[in-house]
């Protein structure tokens, strides 16, 4: 039986060297690794209500991220605060614990000793933060949200709320499927190529391979006729440079954006994926929060 002290010792966080330079931040992108739960293969650390898991793992989960980031203070620790997700473009700000679960994919705060936190397990988890006014904002951004330009209002809701500029800004893209694995189909360029001046260019065309083909190519050539025995074309999107693209868009520096994380299908040893464990599986967090101030130098961080 896995002990909570072995699920925490064994409980790994991925974190952006970009975000870690500040003090006062508290922030983190969950892997699969260490946790109780036992749908997904081995003990996980699920953290979505799924299914396939129970309830009481996947709250046992989110206490051990708690501890794991340091917040786990009290008798509960921080409030997480999470919603449910819809791929849209829905944005709300929050200052406490919300009485009831409301549906969107972005989070934005300023409030100390208050967790804010998106889903994935092959979508784009982002988190956006003010240095100088000590805001942050966490976004869900799948193919869909990514259209509706999640990122960009997300940077302009903080604007908005907290009076955040841009130029005081950096940001993390974290694990998510990348264009080495995420292939679309032509209705998803086309979306993009109606949205973005540069949206051809976030796309790749390649043609399917066949050994036998190569080997024997004038066997292939008169077997049929003329255009009859093309291979089909596979569509790949960069959600990441879409992303990033965004937040560049909306003002902050290509040197403030961290988007090194991992590509989840590639590496579903350690990152849960919806498509490398062909639909069946968990769900990572990515989190921000801000340390209550405890001396006169971190506002000055």
């Amino acid at each position: 039986m896995v002990t909570g002290a072995n699920a925490l010792e064994k409980l790994q966080l991925l974190h952006s060297p970009q975000l870690e330079k500040l003090p006062w931040l508290v922030h983190g992108f969950s892997t699969r690794a260490g946790g109780v739960s036992r749908a997904y293969g081995g003990n996980t650390l699920n953290l979505g209500f799924t299914k396939d898991d129970s309830r009481t793992a996947v709250e046992r989960n989110r206490e051990l991220l708690l501890k794991k980031l340091g917040v786990a203070t009290g008798r509960k620790g921080w409030p997480l605060v999470a919603l449910r997700q819809i791929h849209s473009d829905l944005i709300y700000r929050f200052d406490r614990l919300p009485a009831e679960l409301l549906v969107g994919d972005g989070l934005v705060t300023h409030t100390p000793g208050l967790l804010i936190a998106v889903q994935a397990a092959d979508c784009i988890p982002i988190i956006v933060v003010d240095r100088k006014r000590r805001a942050v904002g966490v976004f869900h951004a799948g193919w869909r949200g990514t259209v509706k330009r999640i990122a960009e209002k997300g940077v302009g809701e903080m604007r908005k709320h907290f009076g955040s500029d841009p130029r005081n800004m950096v940001a993390a893209i974290g694990p998510g499927i990348q264009s080495c694995c995420y292939e679309v189909g032509e209705e998803v360029r086309r979306q993009f190529e109606s949205q973005f001046a540069y949206g051809a260019s976030l796309f790749r065309e390649v043609k399917e391979s066949d050994p036998v083909r190569e080997k024997y190519p004038l066997l292939f050539l008169t077997a049929r006729a003329p255009g009859h025995s093309e291979l089909p074309t596979k569509l790949f999107l960069d959600l990441v440079e879409a992303n990033r693209r965004q937040l560049m868009d909306a003002g902050l520096a290509k040197k403030n954006i961290d988007a090194s994380a991992p590509c989840t299908a590639c590496h579903t040893g350690l990152l849960f994926s919806h498509r490398g464990d062909k639909g069946v599986t968990g769900r990572m967090m990515g989190v921000a929060g801000i340390r209550p101030p405890t001396r006169v130098s971190d506002s000055e961080c």
